[in-house]
């Protein structure tokens, strides 16, 4: 696939998905929360007036691209609804180093950034040596043009009217930039509020980064299609977790796995005392133990669902009650096509097991950069998801684990799911991950780090390794076993297995 860059469109909020779906709310409706208050529509079509002015002011042009760093929450997330109303929004992760952002301005070709008064010293400073434009959000809410700047050199090649650009969460080389429309995005919304049925009366805990995907296609979009709205957090917060789940106006929330598992974490103390319907987990496989677990702690369904960037999130999902839920599955494709492809053949017939590979109005016209990286990313129209995973007679997917992820012990392949399924039966394990590491002899060798219960009961590596040889082929056995009191996790959530080995410092045996 080729892109050929164009100009910006000159979109104003009639224009964009986002925005219409705004216009379309009551004005004094509330659409996010937080401990301190409340925005509404009207506040919302306020800020998008703001932004207007602004952008004015500092000469940019028609639809620029807004580079982000805010903290997490309220004011993120009005941002994010403004910004995609009639800009390009690109939101940064604000732990960024200076050269991080640096090299992240670039990529985007951001035309300006925002961010708040004394807020990301290292983003104002990267955004001086690039030479863009810097906006400040004051602190008493004014809007403020600190710094005008050159209009980026345009090396992306795109071809669209994007509302989003994200970088992929890449371990091992440079993140893809992806360009998603308004179209792409709420497509994807839409069918999250579809699959768990969100309405006007529902509010979502949002615990996620508003910097990824999850939290802003599977909560804060999917909450906007829907009429409803979105109590927002400043961060996860392991111990107040539960807390948050008992507020009595939250219906749902959508996080990861590892989020849940600090519910575990207390045990098998029930969260009572809640206005809970389900709640919704993706961007991370969740363990068929983990989700029976959650579901007699919680009292509600867990639902089981699988999304990735490139398709704006949703692309499967189990649904909610009556229909069945099936554990270990991802549910159901929704929002997407879903098939698997093998030995060259898209295939969505009982039994097909291969590469998921999927299509859809939510899916990506192709990365933006580096272009080559579109060379082995499609098959045809259907885009190549990197898991592997089969199709059950009734269309469940379930995930077997990502081909670069998969552990080749002496020409063995071991997926890493089904060696922590089977670590997770043990009733001293609160969380594991596992991991290929080096080995001299068989190439890989299959390592697990463990998080132990406080009433662990004496679990030891040894007795652990035990207990996995109990339940696995020999060569699926781990063979190293590191305690450790909290599983590594990326900025997004999600355990990145390629780097683990080097993290927890694992050499060649």
């Amino acid at each position: 696939m080729a892109f050929a860059r164009a100009a910006p469109m000159n979109r104003d909020i009639t224009g964009s998905p986002i925005g219409a779906a705004v216009e379309r709310l009551d004005p004094i409706s509330t659409l996010l929360t937080d401990d301190a208050g409340s925005s509404s529509a009207g506040d919302v079509m306020r800020f998008v007036e703001q932004l207007a002015a602004a952008f004015r002011t500092a000469a940019l042009p028609p639809s620029p691209c807004l580079a982000v760093a805010l903290p997490n929450g309220r004011p993120l997330a009005l941002t994010a609804l403004a910004a995609m109303s009639i800009a390009t929004f690109a939101p940064l992760n604000p732990r960024l180093t200076e050269e991080g952002y640096v090299t992240m301005f670039d990529d985007l070709c951001a035309d300006v950034l925002l961010s708040r008064c004394g807020f990301a010293p290292a983003a104002h400073a990267a955004a001086v040596r690039c030479g863009i434009g810097i906006i400040e959000i004051g602190n008493e809410g004014q809007i403020d043009v600190i710094a005008t700047g050159k209009s980026p050199v345009r090396h992306i090649e795109s071809d669209g009217d994007w509302s989003l650009l994200l970088h992929t969460s890449g371990t091992t080389a440079r993140p893809k930039l992806i360009g998603l429309s308004g179209q792409n995005l709420m497509a994807s919304a839409s069918s999250v509020a579809a699959t768990v049925a969100i309405g006007p009366d529902d509010r979502c805990l949002n615990v996620m980064p508003l910097f990824h995907i999850h939290g802003l296609v599977g909560v804060l979009l999917s909450s906007l299609v829907a009429g409803g709205s979105v109590h927002t957090t400043d961060r996860f917060d392991a111990a107040a977790f539960a807390t948050q789940l008992r507020r009595p106006d939250i219906t749902w929330t959508s996080a990861v796995p590892s989020a849940y598992n600090t519910l575990l974490l207390r045990g098998n103390r029930r969260v009572d005392g809640h206005a809970l319907r389900f709640v919704r987990s993706s961007s991370a496989p969740l363990a068929p133990v983990v989700a029976e677990r959650l579901e007699r702690v919680l009292g509600c369904p867990v639902i089981n669902s699988y999304g990735m960037t490139e398709a704006s999130h949703q692309m499967a999902s189990n649904p909610l009650p009556p229909r069945e839920r099936r554990l270990g599955t991802v549910g159901l494709p929704a929002g997407a096509e879903v098939a698997v492809l093998s030995d060259g053949r898209v295939s969505s017939a009982p039994g097909a097991r291969g590469e998921v590979v999927v299509n859809g109005p939510g899916l990506m016209a192709g990365y933006l950069a580096p272009a080559a990286a579109n060379e082995s990313a499609w098959h045809g129209t259907w885009f190549r998801t990197g898991d592997l995973g089969s199709l059950d007679v009734d269309g469940y997917l379930t995930l077997i684990g990502r081909i670069k992820e998969i552990i080749n012990v002496a020409g063995e392949k071991v997926s890493p799911y089904e060696v922590e399924a089977a670590i997770r039966e043990h009733p001293g394990v609160a969380d594991v991950v596992a991991f290929g590491a080096p080995d001299r002899l068989r190439g890989e060798q299959v390592c697990v780090a463990v998080v132990v219960r406080p009433d662990g009961g004496g679990l030891t590596p040894a007795s652990l390794r035990a207990f996995g040889a109990e339940r696995l082929a020999k060569f699926m056995v781990p063979r190293q076993v590191i305690v450790v009191d909290e599983i590594p996790l990326g900025a997004t959530g999600k355990v990145q297995r390629s780097q683990l080995a080097a993290t927890l410092g694992l050499s060649s045996h």
